[in-house]
């Protein structure tokens, strides 16, 4: 069985996320989401809530599995006996970093692959950060997460998005 492992802190899963998973979902027998711990980076959302956001976006796709890590990725991949780790990349911005990583992995796991998946052009330019600070502002969120994400945003900031309204012949958000 092919496995492999789709590692991210995933805060919180987006639907470019779950496009790369399902893409994965194609190409391997199973796959794990991994939802790395990474507290260093201050989440917006504890662990345990990003790996249960996360289990719930990915719930319908049968061949994946989510669960979180909190350990060196390469001994994390080789626990699960996965062959591959995946990486989604939007643009140069997530290169030098991406290629970076993947070369250390390379050195410290030599058996295990990583595998770039450039995004669907509808996600291209979407990131958790990005979703972040839209709820924050009270952006509309549908078409950048999956239900399960968008009830946790709201509880995290508030109600519903805010309208924009026109203020002196220019719209104004409210």
């Amino acid at each position: 069985m092919k496995t492999a492992i789709y590692p991210g802190s995933f805060d919180p899963i987006t639907l470019g996320h779950l496009d790369v998973v399902k893409r994965a979902a194609k190409l391997f027998d199973r796959v794990i989401v991994a939802v790395a711990q990474r507290e260093e980076k201050h989440p917006l959302f504890p662990w345990e809530e990003r790996v249960e956001l996360a289990r719930a976006a990915a719930a319908g796709i049968r061949n994946v599995r989510v669960e979180g890590f909190d350990c060196l990725l390469v001994d994390y991949v080789r626990q699960k006996r996965a062959c591959a780790v995946v990486r989604g990349m939007r643009a140069v911005m997530d290169f030098d970093y991406e290629f970076q990583m993947a070369l250390t992995n390379r050195k410290l796991a030599p058996e295990i692959e990583t595998i770039f998946f450039l995004p669907s052009e509808k996600f291209f330019y979407l990131s958790a950060s990005l979703l972040r600070e839209l709820a924050a502002k009270g952006g509309e969120l549908r078409c950048f997460a999956p239900e399960p994400v968008l009830e946790a945003l709201r509880r995290k900031f508030g109600a519903e998005p805010r309208r924009a309204r026109r203020v002196g012949g220019k719209r104004r958000r409210t």
